[in-house]
């Protein structure tokens, strides 16, 4: 079974920068995507970034040009750099991954990002 183990989240003032990471854990073959979604208090899950094998990116209109989605060389773990964050950047963060050759959906357990003004 695999599991996504998150990391990176915290408190940043408005204009500061996070960097979030997501690594599979447990028997896989690696990924096929891997993207990161954002809940905010009181509001639906939206897509934030998605980092496709082989390098496509492709990032919401709120986060394009702050944000960054990269992964290492042997695309094993994924990245999210965030820049210049705003506090409606606020919210719960969730790494979903959808697993090379069978298409498994993979969530991970999420981490808090607090942006204060």
């Amino acid at each position: 079974q695999v599991n996504l183990v998150e990391s990176g989240g915290g408190l940043a003032q408005a204009g500061g920068s996070l960097r979030l990471s997501c690594t599979p854990s447990g028997r896989n073959f690696g990924f096929d995507t891997m993207a990161w979604y954002r809940q905010a208090p009181g509001k639906e899950r939206d897509w934030v970034a998605v980092y496709n094998r082989g390098g496509r990116t492709n990032y919401a209109d709120s986060v394009k040009g702050r944000f960054t989605i990269s992964s290492d060389r042997l695309e094993t773990t994924v990245h999210l750099q965030m820049e210049n964050l705003k506090p409606e950047d606020t919210a719960v963060y969730y790494c979903k991954m959808t697993t090379l050759y069978y298409g498994d959906v993979v969530w991970g357990q999420g981490t808090q990002v607090t942006v204060s003004s």
